[in-house]
């Protein structure tokens, strides 16, 4: 069986894997992740297998209960620029927060990371849901969501500015005439705003790809909001096809008002898969993994969640949906609202819940044989809920391993996914476009 749709795939790594327990996995290489080179050896295996990028997040603060999981953060850029060294076609992409980061500081750094890996770097954009982090940054309070995306959407505008502040041609570097840049192709950008005030120019050429892949992460209506102006790739967490399949149709029309391409905006949900041989094989494979989650754990992420304490109820009683307080503030969170759907739609018990978001934090989890597996993911591409996936890996590396050996060779013969690459930028990879510099003449030309 053969399709037109082109799948794009990404390896995102967590140290240990996905799995809340993946640490304790007899397979694991718990000691290895503080070692660069298990990252390197990651990012080749997926690059072996043709993926479009590996995806790396991060947040300002000590995340979750670090007593019972590996869940420090290493800080991606440094990260991803040791795996561009070892690496040569698949895409870096990182996360890195517009609410506690300066745009200017962040623009050079991907800037540098884009030049130094010809063209393979992504920006994940996100706005920091961590409360704790304010702490780390001199702040009271971490500010409320609808203050972060307002944040957001001038930081983006102002780092667009510096990526674009030099013209593709800037760069001279005649020897006879001694003329290395013309300074009339480096512009200022002159941003004064509420919350930045930037002159630039930036301090480095214009990268190879323009600037670096925009993507994003989060489904409140601010997100998709965001999204629909700024992102080239949205990764996504969906419980089932249906909310996946509004999602994407949402998110396509919202692009397509803003006057874009839709094309021009991939929609990447996240999926976790447990394969064994069998579908018994692949649910005991789940069930081993569950069992060693702890509940101190698994209730301290659900508290994050949901922001109710339930430590004291009885983990085999149904959910207690009761004491959920959907306030305003709160209730703007695409993972509070996924928490909700699944407690609304299914009534586990809250051991259940707790084993339900153990696999992913929320992305949906797919158990079975290799054909299975495949058979999901085609079903959500052809059936317009994604043009492709965040394959997160229960516990690594193992988890990357068979699914790169059984499932990548099914897509290929369903004509899912490639056998070679075809560029050698992210943009490429995703089939995007290189934008052009909105201080070239032709561009402000067009835009007069």
């Amino acid at each position: 069986m053969t399709t037109g749709k082109q799948l794009h795939l990404n390896l995102f790594i967590y140290p240990d894997g996905h799995h809340e327990a993946a640490w304790r996995h007899p397979d694991s290489q718990t000691d290895r992740i503080l070692d660069i080179s298990y990252y390197q050896e990651l990012a080749l295996r997926a690059e072996a297998a043709k993926f479009d990028a590996v995806f790396f997040a991060d947040g300002p603060s000590l995340a979750e209960n670090i007593q019972y999981a590996a869940r420090f953060r290493l800080e991606p850029i440094t990260v991803m620029t040791a795996i561009v060294a070892a690496t040569e076609r698949i895409g870096v992409i990182g996360t890195a927060s517009t609410t506690y980061t300066e745009p200017y500081n962040l623009a050079r750094q991907l800037a540098a990371l884009d030049h130094l890996s010809k063209g393979r770097a992504g920006w994940n954009i996100v706005t920091t849901g961590a409360a704790d982090a304010a702490l780390n940054f001199g702040l009271d309070a971490h500010p409320l969501h609808r203050d972060r995306y307002e944040r957001a959407e001038e930081y983006v505008d102002v780092i667009t500015k510096l990526w674009d502040s030099w013209e593709d041609d800037a760069v001279v570097a005649d020897r006879e005439s001694g003329i290395f840049a013309d300074p009339d192709k480096i512009h200022r950008v002159e941003h004064v705003g509420k919350h930045f005030r930037v002159a630039g120019p930036l301090n480095a050429p214009r990268s190879p790809q323009g600037r670096p892949v925009y993507v994003q992460a989060g489904s409140s209506e601010d997100g998709r909001a965001f999204a629909a102006r700024w992102a080239e790739a949205i990764f996504t967490a969906h419980q089932t096809l249906g909310s996946a399949q509004e999602f994407y149709a949402d998110i396509k029309r919202r692009a397509q008002a803003q006057g874009r391409d839709p094309r021009g905006l991939k929609v990447l949900p996240g999926i976790s898969p447990f394969i064994g041989s069998t579908a018994k094989e692949a649910e005991d494979l789940h069930q081993e993994l569950n069992d060693l989650t702890q509940p101190g754990y698994s209730l301290a992420q659900l508290n994050r969640l949901t922001g109710v304490d339930l430590s004291a109820y009885d983990l085999d009683e149904p959910f207690p949906r009761e004491v959920i307080d959907t306030d305003e503030e709160r209730s703007e969170g695409s993972r509070f609202q996924l928490v909700l759907d699944i407690v609304d739609r299914e009534n586990p018990t809250l051991r259940q819940l707790c084993h339900r978001l153990a696999g992913a934090r929320g992305h949906r989890v797919v158990t079975g044989t290799p054909d299975q597996v495949a058979d999901t993911i085609q079903e959500w591409a052809e059936s317009g809920a994604a043009d492709g996936f965040n394959v997160m890996p229960p516990w690594l590396p193992g988890g990357i391993e068979v699914f790169i050996e059984e499932v990548v060779p099914i897509l290929r013969r369903r004509g899912l996914f490639r056998t070679e690459y075809t560029g050698t930028t992210l943009r490429d990879h995703l089939g995007l476009e290189r934008p052009a510099s909105q201080y070239a003449p032709h561009h402000q030309e067009k835009t007069a």
